[in-house]
């Protein structure tokens, strides 16, 4: 096993690089033999995030355009080393973010643990997963990972990455890509560890029905053409749509769009689950204060931390254990001195990504010295990168516990 590299060692940075292009609406394509082009480093186009009075609004500017299939890489060294590989599914309630962001730069995720970092981005909002009769099937932000997924077992190894030994690490709408890639065939063996930060797995995907309804609405919003309208309009008729879906469906947490079930390619619940996931490792858990950042007026904030990240997260690892894979669950309790928010949504991402440039604007971290973040950042990113390369995190201590989920479905 190599010896993890000191803190502070050099990293190469590579990209953005193209790993496919897609057409409006299509399904993504790997960038063919020869194409030499330059990335356009854009990212999918996008509203502000819903969080930005959580995270604090995003320091670097992207340009966003629909040739945004990019990725990006983290690396000790491009050498014959084969080191795990970490592929990172950023969240954003599949409307906003990127795996470019500085906030997810990987460098030091990469030099403390010997390990590849890649960041990925994939289509958002209705470009990503508008579901409309004779205009997207649906699901293409969930075509364009695997299709990330296949780059990296392709290339990897050219950036010092080992392709048998990737894990999947996704926060948020991210995790609920991940529970999603666990149940795909497509997916399978395209990696062999998979982590879920506070995912929502009660809303992992929407029927089809249900999804067909609001893509209709949509193109009513819009009122024209979703294949030529321009940029700005799709995102105006994207607003309008999840308007509406947060009055009638009184379901805030739920975003208008997201993965749709019982299409391609999400197969029917269960079909292939167990076959898919026997003899993975799987790490899960959610932090203490999850709900602070989405909870209504009058609302428990732990309660609904239970019921909404908790309880589905523990069926979820009792269903892994069942079927075969080798499961351990976390929780995170730090609260940073002077937040109002507690330990709350989107906390370890600074713990684990970033520079204190990148994150220095976060309201979530309060008034925490960056020396206090980033001692406890370094306890998390030795427990990630120890889970990548051996299945577990190894010990932790207050305030982030770790523990493995027995057969009984009990951490």
């Amino acid at each position: 096993m190599p010896e993890p590299t000191t803190p502070g060692a050099a990293v190469i940075r590579t990209g953005p690089i193209r790993y496919a292009t897609a057409a409006r609406f299509a399904r993504p394509r790997p960038v063919a033999a020869g194409d030499t082009r330059p990335s356009s480093g854009e990212i999918c186009p996008q509203p502000p995030s819903r969080l930005d009075a959580v995270m604090g609004p995003p320091l670097d500017v992207r340009p966003q355009g629909e040739d945004c299939l990019h990725l990006t890489i983290a690396t000790p060294a491009r050498d014959t080393a084969a080191r795990p590989v970490l592929v990172w599914l950023h969240g954003g309630g599949f409307s906003s973010g990127a795996g470019l962001m500085d906030w997810y730069d990987g460098a030091v995720l990469a030099a403390e643990g010997d390990v590849v970092v890649v960041g990925v981005n994939y289509r958002l909002g209705a470009l990503g997963y508008l579901c409309l009769d004779g205009v997207s099937e649906g699901n293409l932000g969930l075509y364009d990972q695997v299709e990330a997924l296949r780059w990296v077992r392709e290339h990897i190894a050219d950036y010092g990455g080992d392709p048998a030994d990737v894990t999947v690490i996704g926060q948020s709408a991210g995790g609920i890509s991940v529970r999603l890639l666990l149940e795909l065939p497509e997916a399978r063996g395209l990696f062999h560890r998979a982590v879920l930060q506070s995912a929502p797995c009660e809303i992992t995907a929407r029927p089809h029905k249900e999804s067909l309804a609001l893509g209709r609405f949509f193109a009513d919003a819009l009122g024209t053409d979703p294949r030529t309208a321009d940029v700005p309009a799709v995102l105006a008729a994207q607003r309008e749509t999840a308007l509406a879906h947060l009055r009638d469906a009184g379901r805030t947490m739920e975003p208008a769009f997201i993965p749709v079930e019982g299409i391609d390619p999400i197969p029917a619940p269960g079909a292939s689950f167990d076959d898919n996931v026997r003899g993975l490792d799987v790490l899960y858990g959610w932090n203490a204060d999850d709900m602070t950042v989405f909870g209504g007026p009058g609302e428990d904030a732990a309660q609904r931390t239970r019921e909404v990240y908790e309880q589905p997260l523990a069926r979820l690892g009792e269903r892994l254990v069942r079927a075969g894979a080798r499961v351990h669950a976390y929780r995170l309790d730090w609260r940073p001195a002077g937040s109002p928010f507690g330990a709350a949504h989107c906390l370890e991402l600074p713990l684990l990504f970033g520079t204190r440039d990148a994150w220095r604007a976060s309201p979530m971290l309060g008034n925490t010295p960056w020396e206090e973040t980033d001692r406890l950042g370094r306890a998390l990113r030795a427990s990630w990168t120890a889970f990548a390369r051996t299945g577990t995190p190894g010990p932790t201590t207050a305030p982030l516990l770790c523990a493995p989920v027995q057969a009984s479905g009990t951490a």
